[in-house]
């Protein structure tokens, strides 16, 4: 992405506005008008330069210090700043930030040395040729930032290790006491893959065959790695998972998803571990789950032509199917709490119609964004599966106590067939009993929804408020 996209500075502090809990791809709050593509590697970790980063240290660190509780600033060059400002400017036939330029990736940290803000970025030109590393300054985080120069990283001026058999992008590293562990997402353009890891006891490796960082066909929960984050605790220390929900066809609906990471070096394993709430101290480093209530797709009503069908995989052994439009809804009927609460739709979708289908004005369509062989996996969803196009996602509509002038979109990517994934929604309920609609909008080839299995409704958060991760 050149220099003069780039929509600078901050201090839009904490993605997707203030909150309690941390809620994997919910829907950023940022005003559209400062809104941009941000990589969950743009958010700016404001920290200390603890050791030196010279070339004969090899598990140097740099240690975070979080300002606040969770509140980081957002990334220093995709977001329009108060003032409209660039953080750096872009020059006119200047040799690294020229708007014809790369500058990708960016990470701001607080070097205690010089008493300034440290931009470093991925500098390149438009070939990707050069593979430098940026550097500008600054006495504050919003900028204006000064341009320092673009070098070899830790003056290594060659490629000195490369991962044979395999061809991977958006990798981060992370290091234990014991162990360092690469993520790696698969190239597969806009769609989803299934990240992999691999462990090295050193840098220069050897390392390990890679593996699934989440259960198989999930594709990493809809992700693609970007970053992470070490938080060392008083307690314990944890790893997050920084990815993004890229959504190619509605670009401002790609959704950052933060993520807890268990890892076990004695068995040299790394997993990412899915929620759709959940509490971070990061003080102590702990984390927990919040408990919600569940309401199965089984005990709802479905209208028009949506029904329930058999299903080993779902709830009670059925999912909701054939929700389309305005008429073919499923209906849930839910206690609330009379504030706004964390509500997740947990979904597949349906390529083909069953073996002696329910026939329907829709059941015979095409065009359904459930995978079967795993083109979906592959670069632009390639294949198109019998005569029906590949989709990233369907949009549901959801409307709460039959208010129609109030329709909410559900944003549900692509599932392999037999995995349920979830989106979260923040919805005002009442308190006491509330009915929850989903029918199908337009995703730009259908009104089709995604089969519905349940919906977890999570409590309020509360009147004290964390910035939200």
């Amino acid at each position: 992405m050149a220099v003069g996209r780039f929509a600078s500075t901050l201090l839009a502090l904490a993605a997707c506005a203030n909150a309690k809990w941390i809620v994997p791809g919910a829907r950023c709050m940022i005003p559209m008008a400062t809104f941009s593509m941000l990589m969950p590697e743009d958010f700016a970790l404001i920290g200390r330069l603890a050791s030196s980063t010279g070339s004969g240290s090899t598990k140097s660190r740099v240690k975070l210090k979080v300002v606040g509780s969770l509140s980081i600033a957002l990334t220093t060059l995709q977001l329009g700043s108060r003032t409209g400002s660039l953080s750096v400017k872009p020059i006119e036939n200047h040799t690294y930030i020229s708007p014809h330029n790369r500058i990708q990736r960016p990470k701001v940290i607080y070097s205690e040395e010089t008493g300034q803000y440290h931009m470093w970025w991925h500098a390149d030109d438009d070939k990707y040729s050069w593979l430098l590393q940026g550097l500008a300054t600054a006495d504050n985080i919003a900028g204006p930032y000064t341009f320092v120069d673009a070098t070899s990283p830790l003056a290594v001026e060659e490629v000195t290790y490369r991962f044979p058999k395999y061809d991977f992008e958006a990798p981060t590293i992370l290091q234990t006491e014991n162990s360092y562990y690469a993520l790696m997402s698969h190239k597969t353009g806009y769609r989803p893959n299934n990240v992999v890891a691999f462990r090295a006891d050193k840098l220069e490796g050897p390392w390990s065959q890679p593996f699934f960082v989440s259960p198989a066909y999930t594709r990493t929960f809809s992700t693609q790695s970007g970053f992470s984050w070490r938080i060392q605790g008083t307690k314990k220390t944890t790893h997050l998972y920084m990815a993004d929900q890229w959504d190619m066809n509605s670009l401002w609906e790609s959704r950052n998803v933060w993520l807890p990471i268990e890892i076990d070096d004695r068995e040299g394993s790394l997993k990412v571990v899915w929620h759709d709430v959940y509490d971070m101290n990061v003080k102590t480093g702990e984390w927990k789950p919040i408990e919600g209530e569940t309401y199965i797709s089984k005990h709802a009503k479905t209208a028009g032509d949506a029904y329930l069908q058999e299903a080993i995989f779902a709830s009670g052994n059925r999912i909701a199917t054939g929700i389309y439009g305005n008429d073919s809804t499923i209906t849930f009927t839910v206690r609330g709490q009379g504030q706004d609460q964390w509500v997740s739709f947990y979904h597949q979708s349906k390529l083909l119609p069953p073996l002696f289908p329910k026939l329907t004005p829709h059941s015979l369509t095409n065009s359904s964004n459930i995978d079967d062989m795993g083109f979906g996996d592959q670069p632009m969803g390639q294949p198109d599966r019998i005569n029906s196009t590949w989709q990233l996602r369907r949009i549901s509509s959801v409307v709460v106590n039959g208010d129609t002038e109030n329709v909410h979109t559900l944003y549900q990517k692509d599932t392999h067939k037999g995995i349920i994934l979830s989106t979260p929604l923040l919805l005002s309920l009442n308190k006491g009993e509330n009915t929850i609609t989903v029918g199908g909008l337009w995703n730009g080839f259908d009104f089709k929804g995604a089969d519905l299995d349940r919906a977890v409704v999570y409590p309020p958060e509360g009147a004290k408020k964390r910035w939200f991760w």
